[in-house]
């Protein structure tokens, strides 16, 4: 029977029993907690081993290694902050065999750090040669005239090459090439004129000129001095090679801090504190955002974050863009003493799981800290949101060897600080103000070390995604 055979509509009929809204109002409410979405797995925090850091400062001692004779010259950086090992200077041919240790100290600090990113010209054809330029991190193409006539890469350079050594000599020539930046480059310039304004470069300044007159010298196909060797002898031959010295200046890391005052009303924590603790509650999110920043620092600070405080010589980058089987391969063969895991923005996973897809290669899972993730060579992937994809959509991929028994990379945290709620994280009452207002310091400290240069290794400018 419808609303026209009765003549009644269905919505003005009596109620017959308690409705839902009502009732409602006698009914217990379930409650969450409340949720935070920047909350993150944090994987890198869970797994590194965490070292006692007392006093605030962690040192860690090396023994300074370079090798004469390899036509590369060797870089150090702490942080951001890149340097020209002075002895290493000697790599330069005008430089072969100058022993003035004051001298070429002198000579490194007059080198300027300089970027470039993709696709910028570091040097000009035409242009006049008034500088030396060290490629301390990064790739670049060498472009002049081709066969037919047209513009072709004549050569690749990367880290540990230099160009325009002739610098040190005069400024006369000029460039017969165009060096452009491949990938982003770290580059070191010694101007001409700042040569000659040093001080106390008589000595450099006399063996420059001596090495001119002595030439032609014994020369490779690369016009490198001959390297001597010994094959075959018998008796006490003097032995070509390299030697080792200490760092006098060893590193030290300092423990960072990571703070925020959580400001809590009297009356919310005095009057509604059931079924949840709001004090508790704020307190647990709080926490929660300053362990993301934590993570954040450990691997984005400039001074001791991860990706900045890999040896250049561990830096590398992709073949073709995407991370491929291969890329992944030679990330390996950078850390490959017990590597412990990779580290990667969630894209670039997926980026690399795709890349393996094209090839019909399925990586196994494995499983790591109760939880099941996929890996390559047995090496577990865990995915890390901090790992940043810039606007061209590019990342990078980490790989760690974690453990100071195995001279790899360690957290430094210091316990038994006063009020602590956490293992280095306190939560310090500050008192009540004038306007029932409670106050809390919330406090986090932390760093992290690498403790050898192959303890880390980083696959840069991996391509994360393409349109279409």
């Amino acid at each position: 029977m419808t609303v026209a055979d009765t003549g009644v509509d269905e919505n003005e009929r009596p109620q017959l029993s308690l409705g839902t809204a009502a009732a409602r109002n006698l009914a217990t409410t379930t409650k969450t907690p409340p949720q935070m979405q920047g909350v993150t797995s944090r994987w890198l925090l869970k797994m590194l081993p965490w070292t006692q850091a007392a006093g605030g400062t962690y040192r860690v001692n090396r023994r300074l290694t370079y090798t004469l004779g390899d036509g590369r010259i060797t870089c150090t950086n702490t942080g951001s902050e890149v340097r020209v090992i002075p002895q290493e200077l000697r790599e330069l041919p005008l430089l072969r065999g100058f022993d003035d240790e004051s001298a070429l100290g002198a000579l490194a600090d007059r080198f300027v750090q300089q970027e470039f990113g993709p696709g910028d010209v570091i040097v000009e054809s035409g242009q006049p040669v008034d500088q030396v330029f060290l490629l301390a991190h990064g790739k670049a193409n060498k472009i002049g005239r081709g066969e037919y006539g047209d513009d072709t890469v004549l050569g690749v350079m990367a880290s540990g090459e230099y160009f325009g050594a002739e610098a040190l000599a005069s400024a006369d020539g000029s460039w017969k090439h165009t060096v452009k930046a491949v990938t982003g480059c770290t580059v070191l310039t010694l101007r001409h004129q700042s040569l000659q304004e040093m001080n106390a470069a008589e000595s450099l300044r006399t063996h420059i000129q001596q090495a001119l007159s002595d030439r032609p010298k014994p020369q490779n196909e690369h016009g490198e001095a001959e390297i001597d060797i010994s094959s075959g002898h018998v008796g006490e031959t003097e032995l070509a090679g390299t030697y080792v010295d200490y760092e006098l200046s060893p590193r030290e890391y300092e423990l960072s801090v990571a703070q925020t005052v959580l400001r809590v009303h009297s009356r919310v924590a005095d009057l509604y504190n059931q079924p949840m603790n709001q004090t508790e509650q704020q307190l647990r999110l709080t926490i929660q955002a300053l362990r993301e920043r934590q993570e954040q620092e450990l691997i984005n600070n400039r001074d001791f974050g991860l990706l900045h405080n890999a040896d250049l010589a561990q830096r590398i980058h992709t073949r073709t863009g995407p991370p491929t089987p291969d890329d992944m391969d030679e990330l390996l063969s950078t850390v490959w003493k017990e590597p412990s895991f990779f580290l990667a923005h969630p894209r670039a996973i997926a980026a690399f799981g795709r890349e393996c897809s094209h090839r019909g290669l399925y990586p196994q899972n494995v499983e790591f800290g109760g939880h099941h993730f996929p890996a390559w060579r047995g090496v577990p992937l865990l995915p890390c949101n901090k790992i940043g994809v810039s606007e061209t959509r590019s990342s990078s991929i980490m790989l760690l060897r974690a453990g100071e028994q195995n001279q790899g990379v360690v957290g430094l945290h210091q316990t038994g600080i006063p009020d602590e709620y956490q293992p280095g994280l306190s939560v310090r009452f500050m008192g009540i103000n004038e306007s029932a207002v409670i106050s809390y310091l919330v406090s986090t400290y932390y760093s992290a070390a690498v403790l050898t240069p192959d303890a880390l290794g980083v696959l840069e400018n991996v391509e994360v995604g393409r349109d279409g």
